[in-house]
């Protein structure tokens, strides 16, 4: 996927839209020579890598679709990282041509630039010196987990793998019938890239590409759901992919305002972090058609989900036709089919099965059931292994608490940092958000201390992924006196 003779089909007419971002759209044909003529741009450059920093719209679209007929490697930066990630993902993919907006160009003062104009914006090239680096054969697609901190690991993709997935996407939703996609996460995060771009577009469906802040999210983490709303309501999409803590300030909105989500939706997929079922319940009583998934960087993205007519709550759901998976001896989920290439900077190749690091179980129906990080499990001190992403699920499924990290090894009891879905939150509100949670776990799983957090779980401040997982050490660090002084709480 993401080569520009995949826009092409007997049933895809020349004239349908395939983007649109609100002002004007593009068809299928206006792509395609969009698409051909920044391929011919990147070739006369003499592009072997290829680096977009820029906010979603048709211009990333078409730079992705062109990268990929120019044979070159494209490596996706996320607006939201800080100066000194993009200068590392720069210097270890060993990229030598950036395409951005002339305001960020110009931290670049002495490298070469070109302007440039495409589809409607005007952007700037960029060639910056360039070294060499080791990659695995086949690469053309370079990823950065987004919102890691420090030095971010680069996944390298091939084609055929992020074919696989977008091909059995379209393959999987067929009976949905999906004609408008609203791309609400950032292109450069591999499940919009894939899921909300290559595989609409495979399938005729048209993509909805409007400025991220236009839809309600700034920066990583920062969400308008009241304005999320208003742009469902005016452009009508079909399907939308968003994270939980998307979903959840949507259907907290929808509740406080007493409205219900648009009746366009067909499929609201909700993948990056651990849902639960409280929150997909809630969200469809409220007319989204929330569905979870699950995927990671090196399987190209998502692997199993859940759809109309085959869903189960709680669970991240049936794997896709591209994916095999199996659960080892430890309990570790371990994937095949649409595997990355390997690291960047090694050449190793992926092995045939992949260990995703996450503890899971396959039920009797097939239905995938993730029940936390391996690396996270904790012991207490009676000698009962704890998820706390379980317990954390948990107490995000109440309605005040927006996000939260349990902690725990080789103590008698767990401790939480909670971070309310409102800052004026009660103590009493946190309070009773626990008791409620704490009446769903056995004992040895219950909060019996927790705190206010100091600082929201988003990446800016380093207590979280973009996609909403806890930073623990970042956690820990910043709370660790303030759980010591806790009172201990009586469970329920």
């Amino acid at each position: 996927m993401g080569q520009p003779q995949d826009l092409d089909g007997e049933s895809a007419a020349d004239t349908a839209v395939a983007l649109d971002d609100g002002r004007r759209t593009w068809t299928r044909s206006e792509l395609r020579g969009a698409v051909r003529a920044f391929a011919e741009l990147l070739t006369a450059q003499g592009t072997k890598v290829f680096a977009t920093l820029m906010d979603n719209s048709p211009a990333w679209v078409m730079a992705d679709l062109g990268a990929a007929q120019a044979g070159a490697v494209h490596v996706p930066l996320p607006v939201f990282f800080t100066p000194q990630q993009i200068g590392h993902a720069l210097r270890s993919a060993g990229v030598d041509t950036v395409l951005t907006t002339v305001s960020v160009a110009a931290q670049w003062p002495q490298a070469p630039q070109q302007s440039i104009e495409l589809a409607g914006h005007d952007l700037t090239l960029l060639r910056l010196p360039a070294e060499r680096i080791a990659k695995p054969i086949g690469t053309t697609k370079i990823t950065y987990t987004s919102g890691t901190t420090g030095e971010p690991k680069g996944v390298c993709l091939d084609g055929p793998a992020m074919r696989r997935v977008a091909d059995s996407l379209v393959q999987a939703m067929a009976p949905l019938g999906i004609n408008r996609h609203l791309c609400a996460l950032p292109f450069a995060v591999l499940l919009e890239n894939i899921a909300g771009v290559l595989a609409p577009l495979a399938r005729g469906a048209a993509c909805i590409t409007l400025p991220l802040q236009q839809i309600g999210l700034t920066g990583s983490s920062s969400f308008d759901a009241e304005r999320f709303q208003a742009v469902v309501a005016e452009h009508r999409p079909e399907s939308v992919i968003l994270l939980p803590q998307m979903l959840r300030a949507w259907a907290g909105h929808l509740m406080q305002s007493g409205q219900r989500a648009p009746d366009s939706l067909k499929l609201v997929a909700v993948g990056g972090a651990a849902v639960g079922a409280k929150l997909i319940l809630a969200a469809r009583a409220l007319g989204i058609p929330a569905h979870e998934g699950y995927g990671l960087s090196e399987g190209a993205s998502v692997q199993t989900l859940n759809l109309p007519g085959a869903d189960r709550p709680g669970t991240a759901g049936r794997a896709l036709p591209h994916a095999r998976l199996r659960i080892a001896d430890d309990g570790e989920i371990e994937i095949a089919g649409s595997l990355f290439a390997g690291y960047l900077g090694d050449t190793t190749p992926a092995p045939d099965w992949w260990p995703t690091g996450d503890l899971g179980a396959i039920d009797a129906d097939g239905y995938l059931h993730i029940l936390g990080r391996k690396k996270n499990v904790l012991i207490t001190a009676y000698g009962r292994n704890v998820s706390p992403e379980w317990v954390e699920t948990a107490l995000r499924s109440e309605n005040a608490v927006a996000q939260a990290a349990v902690f725990g090894d080789a103590q008698s009891a767990l401790a939480a940092v909670l971070w309310p879905v409102r800052s004026d939150a009660s103590e009493a509100a946190l309070q009773a958000a626990v008791d409620a949670a704490n009446a769903t776990l056995p004992d040895y799983a219950r909060v019996q201390r927790w705190v206010r957090g100091r600082a929201a779980f988003d990446a800016e401040s380093g207590m979280a992924t973009a996609n909403g997982r806890p930073q623990r050490e970042s956690v820990w660090r910043l709370h660790a006196a303030a759980l010591a002084d806790a009172d201990l709480v009586t469970s329920n």
